[in-house]
């Protein structure tokens, strides 16, 4: 959207982004929010010219070392010098609906800090967006909050906005451009399932091998079946063996390294920089935490 069509937002808002190795994208995340007062990109040690492109889209970058996905998030929010804060993926991008709206509900908002304004998210994927399929098709996000009153959990991965206010829910369409092919989605599952695999080792959580099985064909019938995948066609099986794949991938992850301690370390040099403490995994995956 053209800054000069944009819709003056009365509520100073902050937008924050946080990235790594995002320059592809982070543009016209930046550009589809014209409104913000400020836009702060937190950037965890880039090596394209992520920040560079950030800040001739008008954003203040800063370098923080990866903390893992919720506490970087909340570290951004520290960074804010507004009260209200948008929070985007690079992958994302407002709707020029959305872009309108969101300004106007923000000052309906303002009125109660408490209050959390409910993105809906739409996901493009293999090439176009998906109608049907329900975690990718107007599946409302908790991005729009009062800084003093929301907090993200802080696990490293499958974070969420906590709050205690209503949720909101908004129309127009928060634009998800999902990953570019099936080796970046296969990549990023893999990162995902690493530090997933990483929390549960932390809390020593017990390994269940005899579930494996059913947690695949589950987690394959729910997503088609359920969560209407069906009728995305081809698109909405990939979509659900993808998930399904990663239900069990994880699992299996955790038991290798329960079973060979040193795969930990060696688990982090194959996939470099994606790890924890290390740099962070392109985009965002908004799975449940289990």
């Amino acid at each position: 959207m053209d800054a000069s069509q944009a819709t003056p937002c009365a509520v100073p808002l902050t937008l924050l982004v946080i990235t790594f190795n995002e320059s592809a994208n982070i543009g016209a995340c930046l550009d589809s929010v014209p409104f913000a007062h400020e836009k702060i990109v937190i950037d965890s040690g880039s090596g394209d010219d992520t920040a560079a492109v950030a800040r001739s889209h008008g954003a203040r970058v800063q370098v923080q070392p990866w903390l893992g996905f919720g506490r970087q998030r909340n570290f951004a929010a520290a960074q804010a010098t507004t009260d209200w804060v948008l929070f985007l993926d690079a992958d994302e991008r407002l709707s020029e609906a959305l872009a309108r709206e969101l300004p106007q509900r923000l000052t309906e908002l303002a009125r109660n800090p408490s209050a959390v304004g409910l993105l809906p998210r739409s996901t493009w994927f293999m090439g176009r967006p998906m109608r049907w399929y329900r975690p990718m098709h107007r599946e409302f996000k908790g991005r729009l909050y009062h800084r003093q009153h929301a907090r993200w959990s802080e696990p490293r991965v499958h974070e969420s906005l906590q709050y205690a206010g209503q949720g909101v829910k908004l129309r127009g369409e928060l634009i998800h451009r999902h990953d570019p092919t099936l080796v970046h989605a296969q990549l990023k599952s893999l990162r995902y399932a690493e530090l997933k695999a990483l929390d549960w080792l932390d809390r020593g959580r017990e390994v269940r091998a005899w579930t494996w099985p059913i947690v695949f064909v589950s987690t394959f019938l729910k997503d088609y079946l359920l969560r209407l995948a069906l009728l995305d066609g081809a698109r909405g099986w990939a979509a659900a063996f993808l998930d399904a794949q990663y239900a069990v991938y994880k699992r299996l992850r955790y038991f290798d390294m329960r079973e060979v301690p040193q795969s930990v370390r060696l688990g982090a040099a194959a996939l470099g920089s994606a790890v924890v403490g290390r740099g962070a995994p392109a985009g965002q995956r908004d799975a449940d935490a289990e």
